[in-house]
C-alpha cells in the first residue's frame, strides 16, 4: 500500500476477482498454473491480490484459460470503501 502524507497506508481501489473466476468455474490453482507455466506461489498472489503488477502476456493467458474478459478479473471500487476492507494499520501494509 502507499503512504499518504500523513504517513498511513491507502488502499488499493483495484480488486483482483482471479479467486472468483476460478471458483465459478471449478478450477483448483494448481491445475492453473500448470496451465499458465507459472508457479502455485504465483497464482496464489494473483488470487490473494498481493501483486503491485500484472504482466499483460499473463492477463492475456488467464483470459484464454478461463474464457474471460480483462474486465472480469479486476473490480474498482472507490477509496472509502477500499479503506474498509483492508486493516490500513497492520504491519504487513507498511512498506
Amino acid at each position: 500500500c502507499k503512504k499518504t502524507t500523513t504517513g498511513r497506508s491507502k488502499a488499493m481501489a483495484i480488486i483482483v476477482r482471479l479467486d472468483v473466476l476460478m471458483a465459478e468455474r471449478k478450477v483448483k490453482s494448481i491445475d492453473l498454473a500448470e496451465r499458465l507455466g507459472l508457479t502455485p506461489v504465483a497464482v496464489s498472489r494473483l488470487k490473494t491480490g498481493k501483486i503491485k503488477a500484472m504482466r499483460l502476456e499473463t492477463m492475456d493467458a488467464i483470459c484464454k484459460t478461463l474464457g474471460c474478459q480483462p474486465g472480469d478479473l479486476f473490480e474498482y471500487i472507490p477509496d472509502v470503501e477500499a479503506e474498509g476492507l483492508f486493516d490500513l494499520d497492520s504491519p504487513e501494509d507498511a512498506d
